[in-house]
């Protein structure tokens, strides 16, 4: 591939944006025009049905957020004050959130080098008598090891968590994400695979787990319950409306289309790039499939090649730029784990590339070309 000069002038590259056709409109469109009253839920019920289908669970929720669906699920469990929860330092904050307003403490531990996501061996050294739960967060659409935390949930009878909020698409060993642990949560941010401006989805087959989740997000009040407006215990409401879970119907139908798209913009980033040493991308190891929902590249330390220059390339180039995650340990919030070396490394030799669903063959040649333009630069 030619090595040229992009024009700063060139039309804005996003890095990312819903893919919503007239089907996703059409069916928004009839849920705000007949979706009141008794027919309030049916568009919820629909999505959550054909959800659990897809996914192949016993049960879903959909939910205002995944930090909602989160919530719920570490709720339910009985998580709170004294417990420990086990998740990676290269985590968005939302995974975090919902432990603390619990009462709970986040222990943070380290990422592997090459897929990004939580290392079992770490996993297994933070375990104490206080761990109630290991999220396992399959970072940028790269699957966990679910292998490993399955052998090793076994032999501590501590519960897996998935945060499959960046995976739909991504399958290990046949199952897709968020369907191999106690419970998953997923994410349809306007930024997702597949969207519904913000949402997101409880997911699991545990039927006791499905009963409880649904009580605390209707307020408190069971299902049993035939006393109206009368709540059994206090709780929440991290519900999706209908008018969303309308747009989400429509994405459903589309998601195949979806995620195939991502992988080929995925697949074309990795051959635009494979001539480039010492710059990994989203891996897909035998038997799994990568849903590939955010491309990014990692640069090894001997290239010298920083964030910081990828930014400016970028900008320079008229490209949207969003950084790999920051270690959730470094904010201030919390307490830095810095032998937590791959999560506080990798951030700074890193960068997402844009990979919404329109983007044109031309668009992604001209990124390859200007991270080609920052290597020249800095090489």
């Amino acid at each position: 591939m030619m090595n040229t000069m992009v024009n700063a002038n060139d039309a804005r590259i996003l890095y990312t944006k819903p893919s919503i056709t007239a089907l996703e409109v059409s069916y928004a469109n009839d849920a705000a025009e007949k979706g009141w009253g008794e027919k309030c839920y049916e568009y919820i019920t629909r999505f959550e049905q054909q959800f659990s289908q897809h996914i192949d669970v016993a049960h879903a929720i959909a939910t205002s957020s995944c930090t909602g669906a989160l919530h719920l699920g570490f709720a339910a469990m009985g998580i709170g004050s004294g417990d420990e929860v086990i998740m990676a330092d290269t985590n968005w904050i939302a995974t975090a959130t919902p432990i603390v307003h619990l009462g709970a403490t986040p222990v943070f531990v380290d990422i592997l080098p090459d897929t990004w996501c939580i290392d079992p061996e770490q996993v297994e050294k933070a375990i104490t008598k206080n761990t109630k739960a290991i999220v396992t967060t399959h970072l940028y659409g790269n699957l966990c090891d679910m292998q490993a935390f399955k052998s090793i949930s076994a032999k501590y009878g501590i519960p897996l968590v998935e945060d499959a909020a960046e995976a739909i698409g991504s399958v290990w060993s046949g199952k897709r994400a968020g369907s191999l642990g106690a419970w998953g949560a997923f994410s349809f941010h306007g930024t997702k695979t597949i969207s519904t401006g913000e949402g997101g989805m409880f997911v699991t087959n545990d039927t006791q787990l499905f009963e409880r989740v649904s009580t605390l997000n209707n307020h408190g009040r069971s299902k049993a319950q035939t006393k109206q407006f009368w709540a059994d215990e206090v709780g929440y409401k991290f519900k999706m409306s209908n008018v969303q879970a309308a747009i989400g119907c429509g994405q459903l139908e589309r998601v195949n289309e979806l995620v195939e798209r991502k992988r080929s913009i995925l697949m074309s980033y990795r051959a635009g790039l494979s001539h480039i040493d010492g710059l990994a991308i989203n891996p897909e190891y035998e038997g799994t499939v990568n849903g590939s929902w955010m491309p990014t590249i990692v640069f090894s330390p001997e290239r010298k090649i920083s964030r910081e220059m990828l930014l400016a390339a970028f900008f320079k180039s008229n490209i949207d730029a969003r950084v790999f995650f920051w270690p959730l340990s470094s904010l201030p919030q919390f307490k830095p784990v810095r032998g937590n070396v791959n999560a506080w490394s990798i951030p700074g030799r890193a960068i997402n590339l844009p990979s919404y669903h329109d983007m044109t063959e031309s668009m992604i040649e001209r990124v390859i070309n200007t991270v080609n333009e920052c290597l020249a630069s800095n090489g």
